[in-house]
């Protein structure tokens, strides 16, 4: 049942595409708006790409084609007064912008809520300790890690595991700023650059398992609690 304090959604695009990246959410917000409107609600777009099918004029009711910023986004949000923002189908740039957009207060101060998930969700997710201390919370076993902001400190934590080390940065598009280490040398270029680009100058430093097999399981949970899964 559709929440009927919800009139007017902000949707939040994904930005330009490359083949092979991106692409995805270019989809997923264009079926999102599509049914968005089939609901009866009135849609806003912000995309800062123009080749994509989700900028087409029949796909939301107001289209801004402008940058992915946090000033933009707030000019929209001032503009139209949208009550509700939906960010997580614009990939990591959405929810960049939606997590900057609530830790400032801002979506709060203009009643503006978030759908799909909500800011405690995207931190948990996307904040490499936050991640990390959920893991371990629930017993989910982990590989030797630890969340750093400086390059001495993912040094000497190097030095404890051995390397190789893998560099996962918080907060970028695609693991941007991040990678493997083999050597000293390497990892005080990798991690100065992870620290760089994430968002709240932070970085995972963990061990390396690279050739390690990984089986991806995915969950879904309609509102009837019903549950899909695939390998």
């Amino acid at each position: 049942m559709r929440d009927s304090r919800i009139k007017k959604v902000l949707v939040i695009g994904s930005g330009p595409i490359i083949i092979g990246q991106a692409a995805e959410f270019d989809y997923a917000g264009t079926q999102a708006c599509r049914e968005l409107k089939k609901e009866g609600l009135e849609v806003v777009l912000i995309n800062s790409n123009p080749a994509t099918i989700m900028t087409d004029k029949n796909m939301a009711d107001k289209i801004y084609i402008e940058p992915l910023t946090v000033e933009t986004v707030k000019k929209v949000i001032e503009e139209e007064r949208p009550d509700s923002i939906l960010p997580n189908l614009g990939g990591q740039t959405g929810l960049n912008l939606a997590m900057e957009l609530a830790e400032s207060g801002f979506l709060e101060s203009h009643n503006v809520r978030l759908l799909g998930t909500n800011a405690d969700g995207i931190r948990n997710a996307e904040d490499r300790k936050c991640f990390k201390d959920m893991m371990e919370k629930i017993g989910e076993p982990c590989v030797a890690s630890k969340v750093v902001h400086n390059v001495p400190d993912a040094v000497e934590f190097a030095k404890e595991i051995g390397l190789p080390v893998i560099i996962r940065p918080a907060y970028t598009l695609g693991g941007t700023g991040g990678g493997i280490a083999y050597t000293m040398e390497d990892l005080e270029e990798i991690a100065a650059s992870g620290i760089r680009m994430s968002r709240v100058d932070e970085i995972l430093v963990e061990k390396c398992i690279s050739g390690w097999k990984e089986i991806e399981y995915e969950v879904i949970r309609d509102s009837s609690r019903k549950l899909y899964n695939s390998l």
